[in-house]
């Protein structure tokens, strides 16, 4: 078994200590990074979606895609198992919340239906801060 897939669980005092503020602000306290602010919004790297806090591999490049909301989008996680959902009534609306399953950290939310042209027609909106590209090496 993969070292990242391995439950975690930390104390809000080393969490506070391992993240920077709006990393914290993010993953920890679910908030929502600014639309069009994120490094990964019109990436198209090759390679890997990780957790910023724990490194669990959560998406693959393969299914982003360009939903033109401001924040990365996917049409899947990498496996199943790699994210949680959780019903979301904050806000005034009900949505579902998108969590790491391996460190419960907040990642964004999913919308289903909306039409857009993807295997699923569902859109993961990620918070950019909630994650980091690990890039695929070209042998």
């Amino acid at each position: 078994m993969d070292e990242t897939s391995n439950p975690i669980s930390r104390s809000d005092e080393e969490w506070r200590s391992r993240l920077a503020p709006q990393e914290y602000a993010v993953l920890r306290q679910g908030a929502t990074e600014r639309p069009w602010s994120g490094d990964y919004v019109s990436t198209s790297t090759v390679g890997v979606y990780r957790c910023r806090a724990c490194g669990a591999e959560l998406f693959r490049s393969e299914t982003k895609f360009d939903s033109h909301c401001g924040w990365p989008s996917f049409f899947e996680p990498s496996e199943s198992e790699a994210v949680t959902l959780h019903e979301d009534s904050s806000m005034g609306m009900v949505r579902t919340e998108v969590r790491c399953a391996r460190c419960d950290s907040h990642l964004g939310h999913v919308f289903h239906g909306e039409g857009y042209a993807t295997p699923t027609d569902d859109r993961y909106c990620i918070n950019s801060i909630a994650l980091t590209l690990e890039e695929d090496s070209v042998a």
